[in-house]
């Protein structure tokens, strides 16, 4: 599969490969001389893109309209040249690769790859096995001499569909090299773990004692054999098969020093699943979210805890959100509440079938505690305080859970093109006097947190068994969009 007079996808991530490892080692070299040294890289040196990430230029120039391709992603609106940057090229290589194959059997392209007039900024090579002490100077010492970070570089125009973004040269992708590196530091930061390890399918909760469900499941299916490879945890441990270590030491304390704590239980070709203990609040949701988008995830599930809006409601019922009262107001000013966040048809389907499943219960048996519809996320863990003044939107949205979570989860989702669902249980009926109390929470913990996490690993599972372009639905794209998922 060859592009018209231009290199293949497999020939162009070779490209790419060559490109940025010959930048990352160049700048690692200047920096350990100037250290070492004091010598500076020469203005010809950067002008001359010594530093430079990597750019795929797609040239689609045909005779006629563009083809009517029925799929989500990986078609070409109008002719003209799309170009995107890329970092990391061995994590995204078979990303990279499937996306460019699509565009190669259905459209006369060149494929180009070059140097960007965009540097890799210094921080991002200055990993454990490069050699060079951070330390040694100030920061800004380094900043005079070598590409930074610059925010004026990094942003989600394209993303967020900024026409500006559209004229001229078309970007390829929805996030470029400087993008993508932020969120790789940041998702090491907040979760502590590698971003290598992230796997396409991710499970978000809300409570520590899910992920001790989690780890407790993983670590049975790693004995076991099967698919899983390991479990990598917060801080660096690497559970394997044979690896003797037991639950408690899983949970020594390392993942308190991380702000949302991930979990990795790793199969081939990242076909495993992410859990991230994402704490409490639509800020944390939206920030995480914001994040693992530059990864292309196949998709995010949430699994947490939600407050009864309904009489006919019982603690431990489940909530599968299927429209949002969107009250949490992180996205307000880039997604405005007034556009809809539709579920996908796909996530759902599993999210329901999975509860069948786990539970044992058929369809007809499983409706009396399990509901579908709406759910609001506040950003006041307060609400209950004001309740009178929202009474008449609660009622008016006919929503049955609420939560601070789950609609900036979706709507993030929406936003940044990534498949989305959410399988909520209720904790309490604040609004029929059933409110948290100490003893009564740990007794509805106990009962029902199993189940419902091993709900979203089943709905995970099986997805993965589903082919990519079924789970990417045509409700996420624009009309006016990246070719790249």
């Amino acid at each position: 599969m060859k592009s018209e007079s231009g290199l293949t996808p497999v020939e162009a991530m070779d490209r790419v490969a060559e490109l940025y490892e010959a930048s990352r080692d160049r700048l690692r070299k200047a920096l350990a001389a100037f250290v070492e040294n004091g010598e500076t890289p020469s203005e010809a040196e950067r002008a001359g893109g010594a530093f430079a990430y990597p750019e795929i230029r797609v040239h689609y120039h045909p005779d006629g309209p563009p083809p009517p391709i029925s799929r989500s992603f990986g078609k070409l609106s109008e002719a003209g040249v799309y170009a995107t940057t890329i970092t990391q090229p061995d994590f995204f290589r078979s990303y990279l690769i499937s996306q460019l194959e699509k565009i190669v059997a259905d459209y006369p392209v060149r494929i180009e790859v070059t140097s960007s007039s965009l540097e890799i900024p210094y921080p991002y090579v200055l990993d454990s096995g490069a050699g060079v002490d951070a330390e040694a100077l100030p920061p800004a010492e380094f900043a005079r001499w070598f590409p930074a970070p610059r925010l004026s570089y990094i942003g989600d125009e394209v993303a967020d569909g900024d026409p500006e973004m559209f004229r001229g040269e078309k970007p390829l992708a929805l996030f470029d090299a400087p993008r993508v590196d932020f969120s790789l530091q940041r998702l090491q930061h907040y979760t502590g773990t590698p971003f290598h390890d992230f796997q396409r399918y991710i499970l978000f909760t809300n409570y520590h004692r899910y992920v001790d469900h989690f780890v407790g499941w993983a670590r049975e299916e790693l004995k076991a054999g099967g698919r899983y490879t390991e479990l990598v945890t917060p801080g660096g441990m690497r559970i394997t098969p044979t690896s003797e270590e037991g639950g408690e030491q899983v949970s020594d304390g390392s993942w308190k020093r991380y702000q949302m704590p991930a979990y990795h239980l790793k199969a081939d070709n990242a076909n495993g699943i992410t859990l991230v203990n994402i704490g409490v609040g639509p800020s944390n949701a939206k920030t995480i979210t914001d994040h693992l988008a530059v990864l292309r995830p196949e998709c995010w599930i949430m699994v947490g805890h939600c407050g009864g809006v309904r009489h006919s409601q019982r603690i431990g019922d489940y909530v599968l959100a299927h429209a949002y009262l969107r009250d949490d107001h992180v996205l307000d000013a880039i997604l405005p509440p007034d556009i809809p966040v539709p579920p996908i048809a796909e996530i759902q389907v599993a999210l329901q079938q999975a509860a069948e499943t786990v539970t044992g219960e058929d369809r007809e048996t499983l409706k009396a505690r399990l509901r579908t519809g709406t759910v609001i996320t506040t950003d006041d863990r307060n609400w209950e305080l004001r309740f009178t003044a929202s009474l008449r939107r609660f009622n008016q949205s006919r929503a049955i859970a609420i939560d601070m979570e789950s609609a900036t989860i979706a709507a993030n989702g929406y936003r940044l093109r990534v498949p989305y669902g959410v399988l909520l249980c209720v904790s309490d009926k604040p609004l029929h006097g059933e409110i948290k109390l100490a003893g009564a929470a740990n007794r509805f913990y106990e009962r029902a947190i199993g189940e419902h996490i091993r709900i979203g690993i089943n709905a995970l599972e099986t997805l993965a068994q589903d082919s990519e372009a079924r789970l990417h639905s045509r409700k996420l794209r624009a009309f006016d969009e990246p070719p790249f998922r």
